[in-house]
């Protein structure tokens, strides 16, 4: 099932269907109204020693460590599904394969192709009246709106429209120049990584950042030819 961040072309689609909106609108009228939204949106504190359970830190390949608040009261099950999947090193070596200049940083792909996700099911939608900022955590999905499951963007700056058509589950709250610094492309050439995704609470220390693996033995030679210009 494609995995890519987000479908607008399905929307843009219906949108140029009349037939299909006044189809959809009768739909609709015929309905009952929804249920009030009773959750309790608290708003987010950036204090980076507060409710460690609920802080996501991820340690990127540039070397820097972001620090994200989980906001269960605004979408409980993707809280504990992003938790979960930390706590299991899911994110692990996972990289940023979609990033769009002016717009967000997507992950949690492990095939880094945008079509992957978990073996967990998939999750039921829990949009909200919460604004995507500058520094959201939102999860990722198809066109269908209950499709969410293991990926999730960042936002570099405002995307209103998103507003109650993704799940906003929580917002950068330290190192957002870290964010900034993610490798641009889809996939970029040379992306970004997640080295460790893991919960404040659990206190795991950065993980080292080695060098990859050079593919061709250096001999003596090698390291005493001359340096060319």
């Amino acid at each position: 099932m494609l995995k890519t961040s987000l479908a607008i072309a399905a929307a843009l689609t219906l949108a140029a269907t009349p037939f299909a909106v006044h189809a959809q609108d009768e739909a609709a009228a015929a309905e009952p109204e929804p249920a009030a939204d009773t959750r309790v949106f608290t708003p987010v504190s950036f204090d980076v020693n507060e409710d460690p359970e609920n802080i996501l830190l991820l340690d990127l390949s540039n070397g820097e460590r972001v620090a994200i608040r989980l906001k269960p009261d605004w979408a409980p099950n993707h809280v504990d599904r992003v938790k979960r999947l930390a706590r299991q090193g899911f994110y692990d070596g996972v990289i940023f394969h979609r990033v769009i200049d002016g717009f967000m940083a997507q992950t949690g792909d492990p095939t880094g192709t945008g079509t992957g996700g978990s073996d967990l099911p998939d999750i039921a939608e829990e949009f909200s009246r919460m604004p995507h900022v500058r520094g959201t955590v939102s999860m990722a999905r198809a066109a269908d709106r209950d499709s969410a499951n293991s990926q999730f963007f960042i936002v570099f700056y405002p995307r209103l429209n998103l507003d109650n058509n993704y799940t906003n589950f929580g917002r950068v709250i330290s190192n957002m120049a870290a964010v900034d610094a993610i490798e641009r492309g889809e996939p970029p050439a040379n992306p970004t990584r997640i080295l460790q995704a893991s919960i404040a609470a659990d206190n795991k220390p950065v993980p080292v950042n080695t060098a990859p693996r050079v593919a061709d033995e250096i001999s003596v030679d090698d390291l005493n030819a001359p340096i060319r210009e």
